[in-house]
């Protein structure tokens, strides 16, 4: 699913020198000399990092899939895979092995086609984002930052201008209504409720931690179930707009 909202990573270095007892200067010295260089190793890491994940970008301006002669530009593939790449590195995992990066390669074409092809649909349709809904949402973007100069600076920094925002939160916003309406989670039974319950019990006192009662957990796993189920089907929504659709995969 696109999303509107730009991600500035930042990254803090803390290093945390101990008091050192009496007046031991060159023990002082030497702890401090240690610490930047540990300093300095991290931040070359992250640099090496930064360039390996950059490597997997593309042209901003080449066309990587045409969807029913809608062109996919390299600039919106970039803004996933960052995304993706993000999220593979908060589960510990490295994006830039040769694997993870086919995998991200393969997976954020295929989502980028995904969406695609139900914002096509919600548009046969009829759906739009009113004004005051997109105005809404942008003021929450520009809640996530202190002053309209830090938003402003984020803004330029990820390569976008009020405008393109403005179209991409729309669009998010259209895509889910589409899923609302025609994508629906369904009930979710007690029965499924209770097993997804007993099997996260079984976890939680497998690893020695406190399990809370079903009822106070309920809420939640409703919540998580119905959107399983809608992501399931919406996968499910996606493959039968595929088999009418022509794609064209340039990349």
């Amino acid at each position: 699913m696109k999303k509107m909202m730009f991600i500035i990573m930042t990254s803090f270095l803390a290093v945390a020198l101990a008091a050192c007892g009496g007046n031991d200067e060159s023990k002082g010295t030497a702890n401090a000399d240690q610490a930047a260089t540990a300093e300095n190793d991290q931040q070359k890491q992250m640099e090496d990092m930064q360039k390996k994940l950059e490597a997997q970008q593309v042209d901003e301006k080449k066309t990587v899939a045409v969807v029913n002669d809608q062109e996919i530009l390299g600039s919106e593939y970039n803004g996933a895979l960052a995304s993706s790449q993000g999220q593979m590195q908060q589960m510990g995992q490295d994006p830039t092995s040769k694997e993870a990066a086919e995998q991200l390669k393969s997976q954020t074409i295929d989502n980028l086609v995904g969406q695609t092809l139900i914002l096509q649909e919600a548009d046969k349709k009829g759906y739009q984002a009113s004004k005051s809904d997109i105005d809404q949402r942008l003021d929450e973007v520009k809640g996530q930052f202190k002053t309209e100069k830090e938003f402003e600076a984020a803004l330029d920094e990820s390569g976008m201008d009020l405008k393109s925002l403005q179209t991409q939160i729309a669009e998010d916003l259209k895509f889910r209504q589409y899923v609302e309406k025609e994508v629906p989670a369904g009930d979710i039974t007690d029965e499924e409720i209770q097993k997804t319950y007993d099997q996260y019990a079984e976890q939680a006192k497998g690893a020695g931690q406190e399990v809370p009662k079903l009822e106070e957990m309920k809420p939640q796993i409703k919540q998580s179930l119905q959107q399983q189920k809608q992501q399931e089907q919406l996968v499910q929504q996606v493959e039968k707009l595929k088999e009418h659709a022509k794609i064209d995969i340039k990349i």
